[in-house]
C-alpha cells in the first residue's frame, strides 16, 4: 500500500509540473508559474482525496534527492554558454554582488519599517540564497532557521512569478541580465524559470544563484550588523 502510495504522490507531482509547465509555455502568465500553480494543484488533490503530508513526505524526500543532480546539471547550459560567460566575466560579477548587497538591504529596510523585531530581521536577511546557505547565515547571527527556509521558499516563489513580468516591465531583454537577476534574487526557483526562457538566460541563472549564495556567505556575518538597530 504504501508502494502504490509512494508511485501516486510521483506521479502527480509529474503530472502537476508538466500540465502546468505547458500552460505557462502557452500563455506566459505570471499566475500559471509551474512551481505556483502545480503546488496548488497537489494540494487540492491531497485535500480531496484524503491524503496527508505524511502521505506525500516518502515522494518528497525522493525529489528533494534529486535537487543535487538537477544543479549539478545545470552545468551543462553553462559550459554551451562559456563564452558569454568568460566575455561578461567582470559585469556578471559585479551585477551579482551589488544584487546580493541591494536585496538584503532592501529587505532589511522593509522590515526596520514594519516594526520587525531584531531576530525577524536576522532571519530574513539571507532569503535570497538557497535554503543550505540561508539556514546555516541565520542560525550563526541570531536569527531563526525555520523562519528563513520560509522567507527563502516565499522569495523564490514570489520572484519567480513576478521577477520576469518586472524585467519585462522595464525593458531588460537581454537574457545575460534577466537570468543574473532572476538567479541573484530568487535562487533555485528563479533559475528554473529563466531556465524556460532560453538557455542563456537559464545559464547565467545557474551562475547567479552560485555566486550570490557564495557572496552572501562571505560577507553576511559583517555586512548584516552594519543594517540592524
Amino acid at each position: 500500500m504504501k508502494l502504490v502510495v509512494f508511485a501516486a504522490c510521483l506521479v502527480l507531482t509529474l503530472g502537476c509540473y508538466l500540465a502546468t509547465r505547458a500552460l505557462f509555455l502557452r500563455f506566459r502568465q505570471p499566475l500559471l508559474n509551474p512551481v505556483f500553480l502545480s503546488t496548488l494543484m497537489i494540494i487540492a488533490v491531497l485535500q480531496a482525496t484524503g491524503g496527508t503530508l505524511a502521505d506525500y513526505q516518502p515522494a518528497k524526500e525522493t525529489m528533494t534527492f534529486l535537487l543535487g543532480p538537477a544543479t549539478v546539471a545545470l552545468a551543462l547550459p553553462l559550459y554551451n554558454n562559456r563564452r558569454v560567460l568568460k566575455n561578461q566575466a567582470l559585469p556578471v560579477l559585479a551585477g551579482v554582488l551589488c544584487g546580493s548587497l541591494a536585496t538584503i538591504a532592501a529587505v532589511l529596510w522593509a522590515g526596520r519599517l514594519a516594526g520587525f523585531a531584531r531576530s525577524i530581521l536576522i532571519s530574513l536577511g539571507p532569503k535570497s540564497v538557497t535554503v543550505p546557505i540561508a539556514v546555516e547565515i541565520s542560525r550563526l547571527s541570531g536569527g531563526e532557521p525555520a523562519l528563513t527556509a520560509a522567507f527563502v521558499v516565499a522569495t523564490g516563489m514570489i520572484g519567480s512569478i513576478l521577477g520576469p513580468v518586472l524585467l519585462t516591465a522595464v525593458r531588460v531583454k537581454d537574457p545575460v541580465a534577466r537570468g543574473l537577476a532572476l538567479g541573484t534574487v530568487s535562487h533555485g526557483q528563479g533559475t528554473a524559470v529563466a531556465l524556460i526562457e532560453g538557455e542563456t538566460a537559464g545559464a547565467m541563472g545557474g551562475v547567479a544563484m552560485a555566486l550570490a549564495a557564495v557572496f552572501t556567505a562571505l560577507i553576511a556575518p559583517y555586512y548584516l550588523p552594519l543594517l540592524l538597530p
